[in-house]
């Protein structure tokens, strides 16, 4: 954990008062019914769990179990998510990095969930022994009869019927409970068994072995038999063709019920536990958040299990090699059908004479993939113990994991997988009075937006057009009337998005020039209206698309008859030779030309695309599905038809956020950086709950005060005003004014400085700047100077020289003193990147980085804003809109020095706009109330020499 400082490894029963009115609801069921057994404490149960019993009884104190004793903000942090977990709120928590945000989300959010299944467990004894011992509910109530009784007044005023139904209701409940209770016994048992149990693990591993021989003995008699019947096995290759060829597709009308291979069938489903689903941005933040778990108390006992991607848990080498997340998912759809599915009739009439070739994956068994599903519920496994562990039992992490989804307690998956409805669906998530945790949520609205648009280019729907007509005359007579009815309205489509550019279909995307280049931003209805495609039911295109696998097919089309399934057309054109002249052969007329012309993929920077664009094409129609208020298209023509594209952009993600807390018991949205707050309030909260049930939270940092000195700077070194806006920053004395503060700043600050600038065309023309007038070469006598680079790929390299030189300063002393970073806001540096101790010592902030107001989708969001939210102090939401992206990109920024108690840093916000309290207040709590305004240079720069001496002192004694 970072943040946390050298402890000794003990684990802390640390007991904290929470809200007396929700401790008031956790306790009142207690009181009511009367709940005082002792349960036994089964296999699965949380640590603390008699001890929780006994704090139940207390007046209002929760026993949080802690691998050390806790900072006084984590007991603060707990103790409050405990109430907002009880109460069924939605809570907006803020922890700076470095304070054991992790930690104390998992310690105050299991120890929740510790209490509500003793609870659970206590009422289900309760009433199995009422049922046992023949007492009815006048005898003893149960609280929710209690309470109905207490509604409807005395016990004596029921009537018969209503006794009646009451009991018919409590029988039902019981049989339930019992039902419950032996399902239970029976997983802890099982998984009690596997965890004491070695001989299961050598079982289990021996019948793989006996597998893996009979596999091969069967692949050797293949061999030999095709040795001797070399005709029969051209005979076969040749009807590979036919998994191109698309099964006869029933619409929901006709359709029958098993017709179609459901996802999210699982051959035993099992009742889903409460549980608290863990979501995060990347799976580095996800692993880290899982060894967290590992080193907690509840470590031992939690059922965990992380959920990814196929991309990310597929363990079929065939499958993984094709790259793509949606040829990946399509080809692991397919395998399963080829598994599940039956003979058509022409395969079973035929028999022998034609053999289909229909690969089926090998680590789709469901055995294995249950005993996979215990091993990950016995023992907490992070994504890459999980895809080791799939790997040696010959087993799928993807489906083993979802398997284990209804019996953990504990579930970590990506943001995606969580936030976008239909990848939970198919995942097998169900929210219903769960409980939700997003962490690292300062960028979750954008988040959610990104996830909801789409954007196709004109030459991806041209090729896409070219391909699937060349399909469709190459199986026309093969293809039922269904499947050539919705390709032909496919196409349709394509040929309608591709005139709206301002194209043609049947021409050459990349040599038609667009006469008027520009941008126009529609509705959902008038873009269908002006494409006239208002009239086909794009649900029902979207529905045939998913379940017919068309992308995919069309991708195998253009892999057979291609040479490859990525091409990088500015290298390997010659090998869609194979294609294009089997496109060409099939074309008569005017048609020739498309053929010609269209390659089924395009590169662009020698990164490799999709071979089917129809895929990416796919996600731009279900996009059009969404309510007309809530989106908007957006038509770029640029240049030609092959660079113009078609974007949709999602202007309200409160509509999808909307379902996720309706279904959820509560909602925690967590992150180091929250401010402002507002933003979550207003865009993604205000049309789903009301304002009452939203908790905000926010704790100070573990460092002490004295350790951060974060200086507004309003005028430089020759008193000239600092104001970096986009009219002002280009001129010559401003760039000449910021280079002067940062020469006298490396002369006093030791280690590194990092110097975030608002974009990296800025950044590029201050650097240029400063090199012509030799401010750069000054520079270099204190500190190497590093530029952040724009490819990811180049980062760890720059960071990685960037910290060697200032450890190499810092150990051979000398006129350099460390090194200066040059990064941009928003930019690789800016964020999930630590700057600790040396390698951050002062960051400082140039200007604001407010984003581009001519951006078409800025503008439409802001106009979107201003006609739907109410204005706030006197302002309208959009110029809030705009004030808050800027200071969300400035605190996650500078939050990159301070990650741990014994950390210090300055921090240096040039600009005298920050100064302004509308700007100033957005700053996070911690900084905010250390912040120094400085209208001079002077005073600045003296406070600045002064902390750095005391603390290089303090330092130097600390070492010694």
């Amino acid at each position: 954990m970072q943040g946390a400082g050298p402890r000794p490894p003990r684990v802390v029963g640390a007991s904290f008062e929470v809200d007396p009115a929700v401790a008031g609801l956790a306790r009142a069921p207690e009181e009511r019914a009367g709940w005082m057994m002792e349960p036994e404490r089964g296999a699965g149960a949380l640590p603390g769990t008699e001890e929780a019993a006994g704090a139940a009884q207390g007046k209002g104190r929760v026993n949080f179990p802690f691998p050390y004793t806790p900072y006084s903000i984590q007991e603060d942090f707990m103790a409050k998510l405990y109430d907002v977990l009880e109460a069924g709120k939605v809570g907006i928590f803020e922890s700076p990095t470095g304070t054991g945000k992790s930690l104390s989300l998992i310690c105050g959010a299991l120890s929740w969930l510790r209490d509500f299944e003793e609870k659970k467990k206590q009422e289900e004894a309760r009433l199995l022994a009422d049922e046992h011992n023949g007492q009815d509910k006048q005898q003893q109530p149960t609280s929710c009869c209690a309470e109905a009784s207490n509604c409807q007044g005395s016990v004596g005023e029921l009537n018969w019927i209503t006794e009646f139904m009451q009991k018919k209701e409590e029988r039902a409940m019981v049989d339930r409970l019992k039902e419950e209770q032996i399902r239970r016994k029976k997983r802890e048992a099982r998984l009690e068994k596997i965890r004491h149990n070695v001989q299961l693990k050598y079982a289990s591993k021996r019948k793989r072995l006996e597998d893996d021989e009979t596999q091969r003995l069967l692949q050797l008699s293949t061999e030999i038999l095709s040795t001797e019947l070399g005709s029969d096995v051209l005979e076969q290759l040749d009807h590979e063709e036919e998994e191109l060829i698309l099964a006869e597709y029933e619409s929901d009308e006709e359709k029958k019920v098993g017709s179609w291979l459901d996802e999210d069938d699982d051959d035993l489903e099992e009742e889903h536990v409460t549980k608290i689903y863990y979501c995060s941005r990347t799976h580095s933040q996800l692993a880290q958040f899982v060894h967290e778990v590992q080193k907690s108390p509840f470590g031992e006992e939690v059922r965990l299990v992380s959920l990814g991607s196929r991309q990310s848990l597929c363990v079929n080498e065939e499958v993984r090699h094709l790259g793509a997340v949606q040829l990946i998912n399509d080809r692991c759809m397919e395998m399963q059908k080829n598994k599940h599915g039956k003979k058509s009739e022409g395969e079973e009439s035929e028999g022998k004479k034609r053999r289909v070739s229909r690969a089926v994956c090998p680590f789709y068994s469901y055995e294995q993939m249950q005993f996979l599903r215990d091993e990950v519920l016995v023992k907490v496994k992070d994504i890459e113990q999980l895809v080791a562990l799939g790997k040696e039992i010959k087993a799928c992490p993807y489906y083993g994991s979802r398997y284990a989804i209804p019996a953990a307690q504990l579930v970590v998956l990506p943001y995606q997988m969580l936030l976008h409805e239909s990848t939970r669906c198919a995942s097998g998530i169900k929210l219903k009075d769960q409980v939700v945790i997003i962490d690292e949520a300062h960028n979750l609205i954008d988040t959610i937006t990104c996830i909801y648009s789409a954007e196709v280019r004109g030459s991806q729907l041209c090729c896409a057009y070219s391909q699937l007509l060349q399909y469709m005359e190459r199986y026309r007579k093969r293809l039922k009337a269904k499947n050539l009815m919705y390709i032909k309205q496919i196409l349709y489509l394509l040929e309608r998005f591709v005139s709206i550019l301002g194209g043609n279909v049947n021409q050459n995307p990349n040599a038609q020039s667009i006469s008027q280049a520009g941008t126009e931003l529609k509705s959902i209805n008038d873009f269908l209206f002006q494409s006239q495609i208002d009239n086909i039911n794009l649900f029902k295109v979207q529905r045939y698309c998913e379940k017919s696998l068309i992308s995919r097919k069309l991708f195998g089309f253009v892999e057979r008859y291609g040479a490859t399934s990525v091409v990088k057309t500015n290298k390997e054109k010659q090998k869609m030779a194979g294609l294009q002249n089997f496109l060409l052969a099939l074309h008569q007329g005017p048609d020739k030309e498309a053929a010609i012309q269209c390659s089924p993929v395009e590169a662009e920077d020698g990164q490799p695309k999709m071979a089917s664009p129809l895929m990416q094409i796919e996600g731009f129609l279900f996009a059009l599905t969404n309510a007309n208020q809530d989106g908007r298209v957006i038509l770029n023509r640029q240049g030609t038809v092959g660079q113009s594209s078609l974007k949709f952009l999602l202007l309200n993600p409160a509509v999808h956020f909307a379902k996720v807390l309706k279904e959820c018991r509560a909602a925690i949205i967590a992150g180091g950086t929250m401010q402002p707050v507002s933003d979550f309030r207003e865009q993604l909260l205000s049309c789903a709950i009301s304002a009452d049930r939203v908790v905000e939270f926010s704790c100070g940092h573990v460092i002490p005060p004295d350790n951060i000195l974060p200086i507004i700077l309003c005028s430089g070194p020759s008193n000239q005003q600092l104001e970096f806006t986009y009219q002002k920053r280009d001129l010559p004395q401003m760039m000449d004014e910021m280079g002067r503060i940062l020469g006298n700043l490396c002369n006093v600050v030791p280690g590194g400085v990092v110097c975030f600038f608002p974009s990296y065309e800025y950044e590029k023309q201050v650097y240029t700047h400063w090199e012509r007038t030799g401010l750069l070469t000054r520079l270099a006598t204190k500190k190497k100077i590093f530029q952040e680079p724009k490819r990811a790929n180049q980062v760890e390299q720059v960071l990685s020289e960037y910290a060697k030189c200032i450890k190499r300063c810092s150990q051979v002393g000398g006129h350099v003193t460390g090194a200066l970073l040059f990064s941009v806001v928003g930019g690789k540096m800016s964020e999930g990147i630590n700057f600790s101790d040396d390698l951050g010592r002062c960051v400082v902030m140039v200007g604001m980085p407010y984003p581009n107001i001519k951006s078409p989708e800025l503008q439409e969001k802001m106009a979107y804003l201003d006609k739907t939210m109410p204005r706030s102090a006197g302002q309208p939401p959009s110029k809030m809109l705009i004030e808050n992206l800027c200071m969300k990109a400035v605190n996650q920024s500078i939050g990159r020095a301070i990650r741990h108690q014994k950390d210090f840093a300055s921090i240096l916000l040039v600009d005298h706009r920050y100064a302004r309290p509308s700007v100033f207040n957005k700053l996070p709590q911690w900084i905010k109330e250390r912040t120094e305004i400085k209208p001079a240079f002077g005073p600045a720069f003296a406070a600045l020499r002064k902390f750095h001496q005391e603390k290089k002192s303090c330092h130097g004694s600390e070492a010694s």
